[in-house]
């Protein structure tokens, strides 16, 4: 490992800027308890929301490329040192992503008068700048497993763009193609991190040998998911008979269940930083079973199965991810607080809320969706309150970051 920084003026710099998971977990996960709230309030009368375009826009799209993309970028922002040995984006440079990435998001909630343009060239411009600033250590180092998340980022921004230019022409159905199809992207990073660490995480956690990954189930696995987003990225899936559709999704069910199931959730039971990873992996593998049935004809919205990938997959693997990332790379011991458990188990239920309950008394749609709101919100807030001074402070070791 190189020499990273210079501690002296790493000690004169402000923590929140040391490393780019703090303001990004930070601010991030504030944001989407903000942003939850509003649209819980907006969705019972409380309150009459004008943000740019319309509120469901404003919604998908805020939790998608606002919330989701800022926990992305400051995982991937601070592994970057690790995987290169070069020091990451800090003080100066990372205070400006921060503020781009702010811009964005006050721009789309009160930018309701403003060109379209200038709304979409702040927004768009967040994740391209740091795709670049990912892309110089990797390329430094001639480190390639690793820069596949540079393209990925930057299909990700076309992603958004796709959701601008859907708005743009009045074209609802590109709007949503871009959200899916975000979805999609990001559900195959939670996919490929996930394969990486939960395996390495539950043997650290429970004293446990490592499950060993088997090549073929893990590219299989991943193979299946990648037809899947370049069939609904190039709008494929439509010409193809429902029939092969709901095979495939069948396939890439069964090989993502038999993958995570190897990884054995049920040594995790006393560990919840552990257990909720794993729960949140198998919301991966229902969805796709449930999209699978979809287009075997059964009637099954596809707003639900969305949310199978958004409240259940992502809300619980970043929460899970944040609160142990935030300690790791802050110098403390990986033991989340006890209370930290309960923002797991709130994160589960707003997803079974959001998505079983709706399905199963849909008459009571209203209830669910707050009561999902609300869960969401607390599960976030705990972490906020527990997180501050830790993401806020210098690392107690002394060390650098």
């Amino acid at each position: 490992m190189v020499q990273i920084t210079d501690l002296a003026a790493e000690q004169k710099m402000l923590p929140l800027l040391r490393q780019a998971f703090r303001p990004m977990f930070l601010f991030g996960a504030s944001f989407s308890v903000i942003a939850m709230a509003l649209w819980g309030l907006a969705l019972n009368g409380h309150i009459q929301l004008h943000p740019f375009a319309d509120m469901l826009f404003w919604h998908s799209h805020e939790m998608l490329f606002g919330f989701v993309s800022a926990i992305i970028i400051g995982f991937l922002l601070t592994a970057v040192q690790n995987w290169t040995g070069i020091r990451a984006p800090h003080n100066k440079t990372l205070l400006f992503i921060t503020l781009l990435w702010l811009s964005g998001r006050l721009l789309l909630l009160f930018g309701q008068d403003l060109s379209l343009y200038v709304v979409a060239g702040v927004d768009l411009s967040f994740l391209p700048i740091c795709a670049i600033l990912l892309a110089k250590p990797l390329i430094q180092v001639n480190q390639q497993r690793n820069l596949f998340f540079v393209p990925v980022l930057l299909l990700l921004t076309f992603c958004n763009a796709m959701m601008y230019f859907g708005q743009a022409n009045q074209r609802h159905d590109i709007q949503l193609l871009g959200a899916q199809n975000a979805v999609w992207l990001i559900t195959l990073l939670i996919v490929i991190i996930g394969g990486r660490v939960i395996p390495m995480f539950t043997a650290n956690g429970t004293q446990t040998a490592k499950v060993a990954a088997i090549k073929w189930l893990d590219m299989s696995a991943l193979g299946t998911l990648w037809a899947i987003f370049a069939l609904h990225f190039f709008n494929l899936n439509s010409t193809i008979p429902p029939a092969m559709m709901s095979g495939l999704f069948a396939i890439s069910a069964l090989l993502t269940a038999i993958r995570c199931g190897r990884w054995k959730i049920w040594v995790t039971v006393k560990v919840p930083i552990v257990w909720s990873l794993h729960l949140a992996y198998w919301f991966i593998p229902c969805g796709l079973a449930l999209y699978s049935a979809r287009y075997a004809g059964f009637n099954i919205s596809n707003s639900i199965v969305l949310h199978v990938f958004t409240t259940g997959g992502m809300g619980l693997m970043i929460l899970s991810m944040i609160a142990r990332v935030s300690l790791g790379h802050s110098g403390r011991i990986i033991k989340p607080k006890p209370l930290i458990s309960c923002g797991f188990v709130m994160i589960f239920i707003a997803a079974i809320l959001r998505t079983l309950f709706i399905a199963l008394w849909p008459s009571n749609i209203m209830h669910w969706l707050t009561l999902g709101a609300i869960g969401w919100v607390a599960a976030y807030l705990i972490y906020v309150l527990v997180y501050f001074p830790i993401l806020t402070t210098p690392r107690p070791d002394g060390r650098p970051g």
